[in-house]
């Protein structure tokens, strides 16, 4: 019986296919090793599921990759990624998302290259500025003010002074509540080895994730942390000590900036001044709608934890972020004097900070928009 004929289409199909399925399995290595390179895996996530579709003229970069953390305080990322703020600016230019636990991380990826803005907070942003003898990194814009609380153990934790002698987490060394805790410690007149974290005070660093364990283990006493971890151990039983609000002029202090790699900013300003636009309309729609803002960047939360927060965690954390444009470089210029008396950062940092921010594509945007130019308080570009 002779064996039965293949058709040249059936043929050319299978070929096709097996063809795809050999280069996909010789890029899997290639993939891995990339992710891995740039701060991916365990210490960012992919948020590439629900991207809007990249509609209209492209701009001069195919793709702009955004980092931020799945925060309150970083509300303006979770909000214009959920509403499609970004893309719709940056039209046939597309948005990649990537999500990280602290911001060393991330600006490890920025400076790797696989990433070209982020969203971070200021002790980072000065320690990645610094380190790279400000060859890097801008910051083009602010995001959010506030939402930073010390939440303790109210069994053994009634006034400030208590808190000698506790263990008190914060999310990582040297990031931004790291380093107003280490502030706040010398405050008291306490000692702490800023690297350790041992002394007067036990400082655990700690993710952010799992903080709220920790605590209802009775691992930690404390923590001093952002928006949504206070309140998911206030959730399991802590209370608010302090809110790091009422420690600053104004109860205003940066807690997220917009921060953007130095040759992505050069090389394709006409893509940062989009996404700056994005992120100017989705503070504006955020403030001018706060309960559905809430409800959006919850749903952004739960496509990255795999689960929303539930009312008694963000309906209490919600109130105490501010989200504005204004990047509040006088406080950021405070956060690095707290950095160098922490022995975080070299006492030549405070000059060398200067030329951090590049706020023209900012004003630019708001400008356009018939809003008032925001300060960089002397530390911009060119007045080095």
């Amino acid at each position: 019986m002779p064996a039965p004929r293949t058709s040249p289409r059936r043929t050319r199909t299978r070929t096709v296919a097996l063809r795809r399925a050999l280069a996909f399995a010789a890029a899997l290595p290639l993939l891995a090793a990339a992710l891995t390179a740039c701060g991916y895996g365990s210490q960012a996530q992919q948020n590439d599921d629900a991207v809007p579709v990249a509609r209209g003229k492209k701009l001069s970069a195919d793709t702009v990759r955004i980092g931020y953390f799945p925060n309150l305080t970083h509300a303006t990322a979770l909000v214009g990624d959920q509403e499609g703020f970004f893309q719709k600016e940056l039209g046939g230019t597309r948005v990649s998302t990537a999500s990280f636990n602290a911001g060393p991380s991330e600006i490890e990826a920025l400076n790797a290259g696989s990433l070209d803005i982020g969203f971070i907070g200021p002790s980072p942003a000065i320690n990645g500025y610094t380190k790279a003898k400000g060859r890097n990194l801008r910051i083009v814009a602010g995001a959010a003010s506030g939402g930073v609380k010390l939440v303790v153990d109210p069994e053994k934790i009634r006034t400030p002074g208590d808190v000698k002698g506790k263990r008190i987490a914060t999310p990582q060394l040297g990031n931004t509540q790291d380093v107003a805790f280490l502030d706040w410690i010398a405050q008291q007149g306490w000692k702490v080895d800023p690297q350790s974290g041992k002394g007067d005070v036990s400082v655990l660093r700690t993710d952010n994730k799992v903080t709220p364990d920790a605590f209802a283990s009775g691992s930690v006493d404390g923590a001093w942390v952002p928006e949504p971890t206070a309140s998911q151990l206030v959730a399991k039983g802590a209370k608010v000590l302090l809110d790091e609000a009422s420690l600053w002029p104004g109860k205003k202090f940066t807690i997220t900036n917009v921060i953007v790699s130095q040759k992505f900013l050069d090389k394709h300003p006409d893509v940062v001044e989009a996404v700056l636009r994005g992120a100017v309309k989705t503070n504006e729609w955020i403030n001018a709608n706060p309960e559905k803002a809430k409800r959006s960047a919850n749903a952004r939360l739960a496509k990255l934890t795999g689960k929303p927060l539930p009312a008694e965690v963000i309906d209490p954390a919600w109130p105490s972020i501010r989200f504005t444009d204004d990047p509040l470089a006088a406080t950021l210029r405070a956060q690095a004097g707290h950095a160098v008396q922490a022995g975080l950062l070299d006492e030549t940092a405070l000059a060398e900070i200067t030329g951090i921010y590049d706020l023209g594509p900012l004003n630019k945007v708001l400008a356009a928009e018939g809003r008032p130019a925001v300060a960089d308080d002397g530390l911009g570009v060119g007045r080095r």
